[in-house]
């Protein structure tokens, strides 16, 4: 006898959910019976896709939210949760990246890059992690990278990913003691616009072509369907942490053995990419 879904008739908020590993979540989860609400600053694309979505015979829906608004992000979780009765998953999805050397940052790249990734994802906590200590089950899935776990030649990004790992290992064994799960995500390179498109400022030093990343790494993004079935799999599993890709899982162990080669590689990653025109 087939076992059932674990994802089937859950209710799942997702930010960051109108492209890349989001938009994708939230396809893969409706397709298992998931009830998905999109979230993300661009309520007309949020709104398509949610649309396209049901056309394909899934339950979608959208909602606008900016996830350094907390009272924002507090709105529509009480939302869906009036409406659904419960919120079975919240994927703390939303990035911002910002590739380079420090050196070249301003004050208001750091506001932005922490203020997306780290203040965006507490926000989340903040805003659900009560709702489902009520009810005593519910699951957080917080998603962080690779950059989360090895030197990164981004130092703002990268300090938001290692918070963002931090946060979630240290809140995994209090939530439990209350039935709440917790998981922190840890991608390499996926093919998303987060990855070749959505930097924070296009003038900065990034890769311009998915032909770069094999030049400048030696390695290819993988697919974000696979990428995403990968994430999936690991939450359906209540992993505390989930490495996807292969050379992520690579690169985070070689660290564990030999952090100064590693990080020497990671500073290399300054001067390879080319700048985009």
């Amino acid at each position: 006898m087939a076992r059932p879904d674990p994802f089937a008739s859950q209710v799942a908020l997702v930010t960051g959910g109108t492209s890349g590993i989001g938009l994708e979540l939230g396809r893969q989860l409706a397709r298992r019976g998931a009830s998905v609400v999109l979230a993300g600053r661009r309520l007309e694309v949020a709104e398509t896709e949610a649309a396209a979505i049901r056309a394909a015979g899934g339950r979608a829906e959208a909602a606008r939210l900016d996830v350094t608004d907390a009272a924002a992000f507090d709105a529509v979780v009480q939302d869906v949760a009036r409406r659904h009765g419960r919120l079975d998953y919240l994927f703390n999805n939303a990035g911002v990246s910002l590739a380079g050397g420090a050196r070249t940052y301003t004050r208001e790249d750091w506001e932005l890059v922490l203020g997306v990734n780290l203040h965006g994802v507490v926000n989340g906590v903040q805003a659900v992690y009560p709702l489902m200590i009520a009810r005593g089950r519910g699951h957080l899935v917080n998603v962080a990278s690779l950059a989360g776990l090895v030197p990164s030649f981004g130092a703002a990004y990268a300090a938001s990913k290692h918070a963002v790992v931090a946060l979630s290992l240290s809140l995994r064994p209090e939530a439990a003691r209350l039935g709440v799960r917790v998981s922190v995500v840890c991608p390499g390179f996926v093919d998303t616009p987060l990855l070749f498109e959505n930097v924070a400022h296009a003038e900065r030093q990034r890769l311009s072509s998915r032909e770069d990343l094999p030049r400048a790494f030696g390695v290819r993004a993988m697919p974000v369907e696979k990428a995403v079935s990968a994430m999936l799999r690991g939450v359906e599993r209540n992993r505390a942490l989930i490495v996807v890709t292969p050379h992520a899982k690579v690169l985070w162990r070689l660290y564990r053995l030999f952090p100064v080669w590693v990080a020497r590689v990671a500073a290399s990653g300054l001067r390879r990419p080319r700048r985009h025109p």
